[in-house]
C-alpha cells in the first residue's frame, strides 16, 4: 500500500506493509508546475520501490464526494483544475483514490495510532491550515457532499468576528506570537528578529521550556477547545485526536485544549471522551492515504 501527501510546501510518501512504514519527502519548487512535481515524484518513486497500480492521494483543500477532484485548495489552484488527476494517472498508469488530508490522517490514527480499538473519533489536524474529520460506525463521515469535519471555519472569537484557523493554524500562532513577543523581553525568541521568527522556532522554543511561548501554545489550545466542545457536544465521539506538526510541541496545546472543551462541552460528553495526541506525528496524512488505497 502507498499514499502520497501534497502540502504547501513538499510531498510526503509512505509505504505501509503490515504495519511498517517506509517513507520519503521531497520539497516542492515553486518555480515549477505542480503537476510535473507529482508525475516525476511518482515515477521516481515507481523506479525505487517498484511499480504500484493504486496510489493514495492526500491534500490540503476541499475534495468532493462524489467526484474524483479537488473543489477548493488554498495553496494550489491548479489542484482544482478537473484534469490534474486523470493526467496523472495517464502519465504514470497508476489508479489515484483522492481524498482531503485531515480524512486521510483520521484514517491512519483510527486503524494503526491512537484511534485503534475506538467505535468513533473526531480528529483535529494542526498545520498550515485547521482541519477535522469523523470516523463514525468504522468509516469516513463526510458529510453530505464531502466537507463534513471543518473545524477551522468554526468562529471562537465573536468579538474579533475570528474563526479558529485564524488563530490555531501556524501564520495565526506565528502572528499572535508577533503582536505579544514585545511584551516579554524574558522570552528566547525575544532573541530573535519578530520579523524573522517562525513556527518551527516556536515548537523549538516551547520544547524547551520557555514560559511565554508555551502560554500562548496553551491559549491556542483553548481556542481549538472551545471548536472542540462543539463536536464532542453535537456527536459525543470516543476519541478527539490532536495531530499535525504543530502537535510537535505537544502538551502546552493538549493542556489548553481540555480546559476549554471541559468548560463548554456538556458535563456527561467530556467525562466520557479522551482527548489525546496522535501517535504518527506529520506522517498521518500520507499513512492514510496508502490505507485508503488498498
Amino acid at each position: 500500500m502507498v499514499g502520497l501527501e501534497i502540502t504547501h510546501s513538499s510531498m510526503k510518501f509512505a509505504s505501509v506493509e503490515d504495519s511498517k512504514f517506509g517513507f520519503e519527502e521531497v520539497v516542492l519548487d515553486f518555480n515549477k508546475g505542480l503537476k510535473e512535481q507529482v508525475i516525476a515524484f511518482i515515477r521516481h518513486l515507481q523506479e525505487k520501490f517498484g511499480r504500484f497500480e493504486k496510489l493514495g492521494v492526500a491534500v490540503s483543500g476541499v475534495v468532493s464526494k462524489h467526484k474524483d477532484r479537488v473543489l477548493y485548495s488554498r495553496h494550489f489552484a491548479e489542484l482544482t483544475a478537473t484534469d490534474f488527476i486523470k493526467n496523472v494517472e495517464s502519465e504514470c498508469s497508476v489508479k489515484i483514490y483522492l481524498e482531503n488530508d485531515a480524512n486521510a490522517a483520521a484514517w491512519a490514527e483510527y486503524k494503526l495510532g491512537a484511534g485503534r480499538g475506538s467505535e468513533s473519533i473526531f480528529y483535529v489536524l494542526l498545520g498550515k491550515g485547521v482541519g477535522g474529520a469523523f470516523i463514525l460506525d468504522g468509516g469516513i463521515w463526510r458529510g453530505a457532499d464531502g466537507f463534513a469535519g471543518e473545524i477551522g471555519q468554526i468562529p471562537v472569537d465573536t468579538e474579533e468576528n475570528l474563526r479558529l484557523e485564524e488563530v490555531a493554524s501556524s501564520d495565526g500562532i506565528v502572528r499572535r506570537i508577533k503582536n505579544r513577543i514585545h511584551q516579554d523581553h524574558t522570552s528566547s525568541l525575544a532573541r530573535i528578529s519578530e520579523e524573522l521568527i517562525t513556527i518551527t522556532d516556536i515548537i523549538r522554543e516551547a520544547n524547551n521550556k520557555d514560559e511565554f511561548t508555551q502560554m500562548m501554545l496553551e491559549r491556542t489550545g483553548n481556542f481549538i477547545g472551545i471548536a472542540v466542545a462543539n463536536a464532542l457536544n453535537l456527536l459525543n465521539v470516543e476519541k478527539v485526536i490532536l495531530g499535525g506538526s504543530i502537535m510537535q510541541a505537544g502538551e502546552p496545546i493538549l493542556k489548553g485544549v481540555k480546559q476549554s472543551a471541559e468548560i463548554y462541552t456538556f458535563k456527561p460528553g467530556f467525562n466520557s471522551a479522551k482527548i489525546i495526541s496522535g501517535e504518527l506525528g506529520d506522517r498521518a496524512s500520507a499513512i492514510g492515504a496508502a490505507l485508503l488505497a488498498s
